[in-house]
């Protein structure tokens, strides 16, 4: 049934790029970008590493858009250490160049790439069908795969490639202390992801949070009413609340156990969710292409250093579970709604993620944009409303503690980090020149 629904939408936005004029290619950018997530569920990229992904995959499609768009900032301008993109990016088959080289670099960096090859090939079918001349398309994959190369030589000085060679994380034998848990006991996702370099923060710690409550096993401690607010909820969460706990889910890889069977569910990741929220409101806001690239590629940019930010602290402070403590000290057969994910609890990941998501996306659109997020819908799961970006985002961090797998300090002090994040990543945006799009910036202009 999920694999008929993805099926589904990727004929509803076939559809609806065929119904648009030859020359305008706008609704193609959300599929290209939803093809590497397919991808990465496919694999089962961990989110910090799928943020990463969609990162680099959509610089290339922004280079290209400034290089033949006067208006739009060359990506020197936003991001460090970015080096300047060699000659040939200009042509105007633009659009098209800046389509295939989300493929194309999704092709070289993604572990099992190669599926995108089926994808191209979908592409130039579909541009042949809508009668968009050879040599255009010949020049836009040329185009596209000396920008892809650009992006992951690029791609290769910030650090990812040593991570392997790291020494592997062993728990700490400490009371209060991240320990793996049920079902799959896995051990602990990227506990050096805070190496990587970021694209726009200064470093990892340059919005550290405040230091998580003090642990304590004493009942009527500041700690212990944290894992009695988490067990208490559980026993009688509303329909609303266990609803929006599946909604923001978000597990690459959820297992499900029964007798000896074991099931693995694959769903898209925190930052695939924000990405299909920010493909959502580019074409509710009726944004043209170059508008559209700019806006998934800020916040693909976002999400990847919310995620080194926060995994600096997570390994920092390396902070037991709910479902840990709850176990050994209220409750031994309690389970939380959601899988514990693998990984040390503080602060809230998809709450760092989700405000620095929602400040970029307010800053571009506005505050009170409201959309339906239908992003769950391959999940069986049924579209929300949201008044803002905000509000999203805030109940993305909320679902952590419906779910039983964070106590509220972490969404708290997460959603503080990430909108530190946020905040400056549209800082950045300012002082390179992108206004919000709704003051008039001349590439929304239809």
């Amino acid at each position: 049934m999920k694999g008929i629904l993805i099926l589904l939408q990727f004929l509803v936005f076939g559809l609806l790029a065929q119904a648009r004029p030859a020359d305008d290619y706008t609704r193609l950018v959300q599929p290209a970008v939803f093809s590497l997530s397919r991808v990465m569920m496919h694999d089962v990229v961990n989110p910090p590493a799928a943020s990463r992904y969609y990162a680099y995959c959509l610089l290339g499609a922004y280079q290209l858009v400034a290089q033949n768009n006067s208006t739009v900032p060359a990506p020197q301008l936003l991001i460090r250490h970015y080096p300047a993109p060699q000659q040939g990016g200009k042509t105007v088959a633009y659009r098209l160049a800046a389509l295939f080289s989300i493929l194309e670099t999704g092709k070289l960096l993604l572990p099992s790439g190669y599926m995108l090859e089926q994808d191209i090939a979908d592409l130039v079918v579909k541009l042949q069908k809508r009668k968009v001349p050879q040599r255009d398309i010949d020049t836009a994959i040329a185009v596209a795969q000396r920008t892809a190369a650009h992006i992951v030589a690029f791609s290769k000085k910030d650090d990812y490639g040593k991570l392997s060679a790291k020494l592997r994380y062993t728990p700490l034998k400490e009371e209060g202390r991240w320990f793996p848990t049920p079902p799959t006991y896995m051990e602990a996702v990227e506990p050096h992801w805070k190496t990587v370099r970021p694209l726009v923060i200064d470093s990892c710690n340059q919005f550290a949070p405040q230091p998580p409550t003090a642990y304590s096993k004493e009942p009527g401690s500041d700690f212990y009413r944290l894992a009695k607010e988490v067990y208490d909820l559980s026993k009688k969460a509303t329909p609303e609340q266990l609803e929006i706990a599946a909604f923001w889910d978000c597990n690459p890889f959820a297992v499900a156990t029964s007798g000896h069977l074991s099931l693995g569910f694959k769903k898209i990741s925190p930052g695939g969710h924000w990405m299909n929220i920010a493909g959502i409101a580019a074409q509710k806001a009726g944004l043209d292409f170059d508008a559209t690239v700019l806006l998934q590629t800020s916040v693909a940019i976002a999400l990847m250093d919310a995620f080194i930010s926060c995994w600096d602290e997570k390994f920092r402070s390396s902070r037991i579970r709910p479902e840990t403590f709850i176990n050994k000290y209220i409750d031994v057969q309690w389970q939380p709604l959601l899988q514990t994910p693998p990984f040390p609890e503080y602060p809230s990941g998809h709450s760092v993620v989700s405000a620095a998501s929602a400040e970029v996306l307010t800053y571009l659109l506005g505050d009170g944009f409201a959309y339906t997020d239908d992003s769950e819908i391959m999940f069986e799961l049924a579209p929300r409303k949201f008044r803002s970006f905000r509000q999203a985002a805030e109940e993305a961090a909320i679902s952590r503690l419906y779910g039983g797998i964070h106590f509220r300090d972490a969404i708290t002090q997460g959603m503080v980090e990430g909108k530190a994040v946020g905040e400056t990543v549209v800082a950045r945006l300012k002082q390179a020149g992108i206004k919000p799009f709704q003051e008039g910036a001349r590439i929304v202009v239809k």
